[in-house]
């Protein structure tokens, strides 16, 4: 909604898209254990280790520590170190990459070194190369199975029924721009390639959503937890990677994908300009982009595959459109957006 550096040393690491198990592990990454530090969203650290790191730490002989926090943090985490880089690779969300890039905080992905790179989708990857999505978490409307049997249609966030029951992200929060652009779509009835753009409009459906709001959050899992305790009834942009989890462990709560489509999360990853142990992270991103370490984490995420030749795991909906808006222009707006929205949504 609102895509190269060569070396020598470097090219034992042409692993391309082959099976992970069946790799020639370079040598020279191999030759003693060594230990790197991944800036990544807090949420992706449970899956991350239970799914991920035992698989590349087997097969590199190295240790992989996560620094899990915002997308805006390990940006700072960046910017304030750009002298001497601490983080040899980020995961973020896609409107943070793009200020990463002017920022000149992180490289060019070569092909000639992250091989995995020819076999993701071309709207995966970002401004000639940048970075690239590992993986797309789907966002829909998350609702309490108690008190609601469906959502067919994210109009159901402005059902009177719903009265005091209906919780949506703040656009503080990348997630809370499902909402703002399917309020935007639903307002003028253009297709979301062109009601992204329509702002007014998307300001003024909301304000219709005031009368339905019990919270605006911020910070996710306390409000998740009003949804699970039946206070709230509809969470909008709820993440795959959250609600279907917590459905498979008993919660009484299930992920709709409303017939206007679902938004396809962004997330990015890239490596840091100047970071240490570059060859390993070179080894982590190609990785992080093939079909082996991609089948293992969207069994943990639900989330959509990026890798061409990973098929959609269990959970995730094929008969809607998965939404990916104009980065771009959020990222020149966002701010204005976030000003405007507390002041005309939130206050």
């Amino acid at each position: 909604m609102i895509s190269k550096t060569t070396f020598t040393r470097r090219s034992a690491l042409k692993i391309g898209a082959a099976a992970l198990g069946t790799l020639a592990t370079p040598a020279i990454v191999r030759a003693q254990t060594k230990e790197m530090i991944v800036g990544c969203a807090g949420g992706h650290v449970g899956w991350m280790e239970k799914a991920v790191l035992p698989l590349f730490e087997a097969k590199y002989d190295c240790k992989v520590i996560l620094e899990g926090t915002k997308s805006s943090v390990n940006l700072e985490k960046m910017r304030s170190n750009k002298d001497k880089p601490y983080l040899s690779v980020v995961m973020m969300d896609d409107p943070v990459l793009i200020q990463a890039v002017e920022e000149q905080l992180i490289e060019k992905l070569d092909p000639s070194s992250i091989g995995n790179l020819g076999a993701i989708k071309d709207n995966a990857i970002h401004m000639d190369g940048m970075w690239a999505n590992y993986q797309q978490p789907w966002c829909g409307v998350a609702f309490n199975t108690g008190s609601v049997e469906e959502v067919p249609s994210w109009e159901a966030l402005w059902d009177p029924a719903y009265k005091g029951k209906v919780i949506i992200p703040s656009l503080q929060n990348t997630e809370g721009l499902w909402t703002f652009f399917f309020a935007a779509h639903l307002a003028t009835g253009k297709p979301l390639e062109e009601a992204q753009y329509d702002v007014d409009a998307a300001f003024a459906k909301l304000a219709e959503l005031k009368s339905n709001l019990l919270t605006i959050y911020t910070k996710m899992p306390p409000s998740f937890n009003l949804l699970e305790q039946g206070e709230a009834s509809l969470l909008a942009g709820s993440f795959s990677s959250i609600a279907i989890p917590r459905k498979l462990e008993g919660a009484p709560v299930d992920l709709a994908a409303p017939k206007e489509g679902i938004g396809a999360m962004p997330s990015g990853i890239a490596r840091v300009l100047g970071g240490p142990e570059e060859e390993l992270a070179l080894a982590f991103v190609n990785e992080m982009l093939g079909p082996d370490l991609q089948g293992a984490m969207i069994k943990e995420t639900f989330a959509l595959p990026t890798n061409t030749s990973v098929a959609a795991g269990e959970g995730v909906p094929t008969d809607v459109k998965a939404f990916s808006p104009d980065w771009g222009a959020v990222s020149k707006n966002r701010r204005d957006w976030i000003e405007r929205f507390d002041r005309e949504i939130a206050a």
